[in-house]
């Protein structure tokens, strides 16, 4: 998996790491999602600077923690879940659980404004994964 960090400096005793560069979501509508001008119509994951098109969990609304072995791999600081246009999609206690043990912090929100939090924070040295449910 690529790292989205691709370039460190040393700046005194300072290590400053940036991205070269960064996924950008387009639009979202439901159903619908445009990363990067490609358009994906199934649930995706972007990891770095990789989009998994076609993710499928175990148990269809329901997210385990099987379901983010990719994201519990690549170990980013922040995952951030879109639960669905309505945040129908629930998140398992385990999956919650796994994610505590691994440091990664979570925050589950609807995917519209998960996509608006992804787009904010990937401009940022917050190396941050996301989760994205397209319907529901």
């Amino acid at each position: 998996m690529d790292s989205p960090w691709v370039r460190s400096s040393l700046v005194g005793d300072n290590v400053f790491q940036a991205r070269i560069a960064e996924v950008h979501i387009d639009s979202y509508q439901f159903g619908k999602i445009v990363i990067d001008g490609v358009e994906y119509s199934s649930d995706c994951i972007i990891l770095g600077n990789s989009v998994q098109a076609n993710w499928w969990r175990k148990q269809g609304h329901l997210l385990s923690a099987e379901d983010l072995q990719p994201i519990i791999t690549a170990k980013p600081s922040l995952l951030i879940v879109g639960c669905g246009a309505s945040g129908l999609m629930k998140i398992s206690d385990e999956a919650r659980h796994v994610l505590m043990e691994e440091g990664i912090q979570l925050e589950a929100v609807d995917t519209a404004k998960a996509v608006e939090r992804f787009n904010e924070l990937s401009q940022t040295s917050v190396n941050v994964a996301a989760a994205l449910h397209l319907t529901c």
